[in-house]
């Protein structure tokens, strides 16, 4: 298939010296091979012209960078893709198998553990293996509207010539790749291969935060940096004190947020990222910079008794959560007649972990439901001895209750096994993997999302507390104390000091 007059006549029409005519030109007729309906077309290209040169007079087209390589490849590979296309060269929707490189990284909700799964009324699981990544076949750029490829290469081409400053190309590169995955959702992100390394660095599922500390100013009525951390990303980007915070991610900062508000939104799994709107102190200029979480916070697992209660304060769901726990029942050396566990504030982490958690208290049913892309519906179930399956539990959580935390909170709810005291939950119901890419670095990609075990959403709801508790000052933890207080709590359990997660000892009192 050869290019239509109209698209030679567009192309001809820029005459102010740019190359463009022989850089769209040669992708044009590149991309052009095969029809909508997948029938298999020539063109009239010989060899020669299946490469697709782009050159420029201008000295900022950066004509020899990667950039430029890559747009060339582009051309190269939907000429020869035109060329090997057959009948079903459309299906863009084929299962694809994993790749054995794809790694997954828990610390951030990756995929899921799937335990003692069951499938809801699902016929035909031939294309799904447990725990496996479904994904789609390397797409043919015939898939690709010709106009749409045409429009990318043009944008690209009148930014580099038009725009008031010197661009570099790898930079538009990458910028149309976040964009892309920003799209998606506010979870996918692009990971250039310095942060992917960084995330790659952090395993245990820790908070971090980014070294800045805030307070709102009435005179300015604007939050001002009060404080830059020594070693933090904040640092590292030029923040500096008396700069104001105009936004965090997609949310302007207002005078009637908290500093633990502000606090909450900076902060998250250590090495994610988050992004800020700075204005500097003489609000001169403005910035959007990207921050690594990377200062570890206080993620140590406690748990107190008062009054025969055990209040167990869950910051973040680690790997060995579970056997922290244990250990800290253990040391206290009290009888325990019921358990506060307290996620308030609690980003998420290993989700995994939040399932052991929730198997130490739920004796049988199913803790959470997930669903891929292919929508089947996926029961996880408890795993691992249940010994605190007859003590009576409060859990405890906020708005910044988030994923993992999500997750117990659902599974405990589901099973009526615990009353939900506090606010309504965060809401963040989707499960991230972190897929290395070959050309370096990573994304991450939103690849399932949690439900309740009746399928209830909980992505953008959250989970509903069956007791409300309003911001008054009052304390939290001892409401929650004193509700389980006010029950029939038969008897209660002590955990020997002759610990072994196989062989638990515990007593009854």
């Amino acid at each position: 298939m050869t290019p239509s007059k109209s698209w030679l006549a567009m192309l001809n029409s820029r005459k102010v010296g740019h190359a463009t005519g022989l850089t769209l030109l040669s992708l044009t007729v590149a991309i052009s091979g095969c029809s909508s309906i997948g029938q298999s077309q020539t063109s009239g290209l010989n060899s020669d012209n299946a490469t697709a040169v782009i050159s420029d007079s201008e000295a900022n087209a950066q004509p020899n960078s990667e950039a430029a390589k890559k747009l060339n490849d582009l051309a190269v590979s939907a000429k020869r893709s035109e060329e090997s296309c057959v009948d079903d060269c459309d299906d863009v929707d084929a299962i694809a198998y994993v790749d054995d490189d794809i790694e997954s990284y828990e610390d951030i909700d990756s995929q899921p553990a799937l335990i003692d799964i069951e499938d809801d009324d699902i016929d035909d699981l031939d294309n799904e293996v447990e725990g496996e990544r479904l994904g789609v076949e390397h797409v043919p750029l015939n898939a690709i509207s010709p106009q749409t490829l045409q429009a990318f290469v043009e944008v690209i081409d009148v930014i580099r010539h038009d725009y008031v400053k010197p661009v570099n190309d790898e930079m538009l590169f990458q910028q149309a790749i976040t964009g892309m995955l920003e799209k998606l959702d506010k979870h996918a992100e692009y990971l250039t291969p310095e942060n992917y390394d960084n995330l790659r660095s952090f395993t245990d599922g820790e908070i971090a935060q980014v070294g800045l500390v805030v307070r709102y100013n009435p005179s300015q009525q604007a939050w001002v940096v009060t404080s830059v951390l020594s070693q933090s990303s904040a640092k590292q980007e030029g923040i500096k004190v008396g700069d104001r915070l105009l936004r965090i991610k997609n949310a302007e900062l207002t005078s009637d947020m908290t500093e633990q508000d502000v606090q909450q939104l900076l902060s998250g799994i250590a090495g994610s990222q988050v992004e800020v709107t700075v204005m500097s102190a003489q609000g001169s200029s403005r910035r959007n910079i990207t921050l690594q979480r990377n200062l570890a916070a206080d993620n140590e697992l406690t748990v107190t008794v008062k009054d025969g209660i055990a209040i167990i304060r869950l910051p973040v769901f680690q790997n060995g959560s579970k056997d922290q726990l244990i250990s800290a029942l253990k040391q206290t050396g009290a009888a325990v007649t019921g358990v506060v566990i307290d996620v308030r504030n609690n980003p998420g982490g290993v989700l995994s972990s939040a399932i052991d958690i929730g198997s130490l208290f739920i004796k049988e049913g199913d803790l959470i439901q997930v669903r891929s892309r292919t929508n089947h519906s996926q029961l996880i179930k408890p795993k691992g001895k249940p010994y605190l399956s007859d003590l009576p539990v409060v859990v405890l959580q906020n708005r910044y209750s988030a994923s993992a935390a999500e997750v117990l909170a659902s599974s405990f709810k589901s099973n009526q096994r615990a009353q939900i005291v506090g606010e309504q939950s965060f809401g963040k119901g989707t499960v991230q993997e972190v897929v290395p890419l070959k050309s370096g670095g990573g994304i991450k990609l939103t690849v399932a999302e949690y439900r309740s075990t009746k399928g209830e959403l909980i992505d953008g709801i959250g989970v509903k507390p069956d007791v409300v508790l309003a911001h008054d000052g009052s304390d939290w933890q001892q409401t929650a104390v004193n509700l389980l207080l006010s029950q029939d709590r038969p008897f209660g359990i002590k955990f020997d000091t002759k610990f072994d997660d196989d062989s638990l000892m515990l007593n009854d009192y």
